[in-house]
């Protein structure tokens, strides 16, 4: 009965992302760098994966930000296997990403080409000796913050990653908005603020992104963060869809 439970959860994800226009999200990760997928998982659902932040055989690992001046927060790796329901997100958004992904890399002249599937990418990462899943799950409570940065764990890394909100702005917190922000070549910076509806996913470049230029396309690049959270405690989930080292 649960795994047919595990089952028909995981269809309607699949169901949720084949939704999404992904031709609309394309043309907005060209135009603007990010693009909102609208909400993947219900509130239950969002309930149910922040609930897990306490249950430590669920982790790999756990990183105190404070600690390592990366912000004012914590953040647990999840172990293998994945909960089902980051499994299924995960497996159901690379390929469509995967497609924007091979048409970056073939605009910035790139060689390498993403396979179609989670599971062919995924080979690729752990024949690199990159074994390590990177699904991870974020809290910050009043105070916390997390510093921009990029989520590189080893020679092969995919160029988007996407963030899910599981807390409900306004009741469970204040604050926290995510952050990105563009760097181009000779340029001044841009900062996006995103404010996400619970169940709600943004997704956004890992490093960089072809920005068309006066000369062709140029690499931009580009960090992401939490602005500091003012009152509550905020949990997200981010999937990442390479392993780490």
């Amino acid at each position: 009965m649960a795994a047919r439970g595990r089952q028909a959860e995981g269809a309607r994800l699949a169901r949720r992302v084949e939704r999404v226009d992904w031709q609309a999200v394309g043309d907005a990760l060209d135009a603007r760098g990010f693009a909102r997928l609208g909400p993947l998982l219900p509130a239950r659902g969002c309930a149910a994966l922040a609930a897990l932040f306490d249950e430590d055989a669920r982790f790999r690992a756990s990183v105190d930000m404070a600690r390592h001046r990366f912000g004012e927060g914590r953040y647990r790796y999840f172990a293998e296997p994945l909960p089902a329901p980051v499994a299924e997100l995960r497996r159901a958004l690379y390929p469509p990403l995967a497609a924007v992904a091979n048409r970056w890399w073939e605009r910035l002249g790139e060689e390498a080409r993403f396979p179609p599937s989670l599971g062919g990418f995924l080979a690729a990462c752990h024949a690199a000796g990159q074994a390590r899943p990177t699904p991870l799950l974020l809290r910050y409570e009043a105070g916390g913050f997390n510093c921009l940065h990029q989520d590189l764990y080893g020679a092969v890394a995919f160029p988007l990653q996407v963030t899910l909100l599981l807390s409900e702005p306004g009741r469970d917190f204040e604050g926290g908005e995510f952050l990105l922000l563009e760097q181009r070549p000779r340029r001044q910076s841009r900062a996006t603020a995103i404010a996400l509806a619970r169940g709600e996913a943004v997704v956004f470049p890992n490093a960089v992104r072809p920005v068309e230029g006066t000369r062709g396309p140029y690499r931009a690049q580009h960090r992401h963060g939490v602005s500091e959270v003012r009152e509550g405690v905020r949990h997200a989930l981010g999937i990442i869809f390479h392993d780490a080292r």
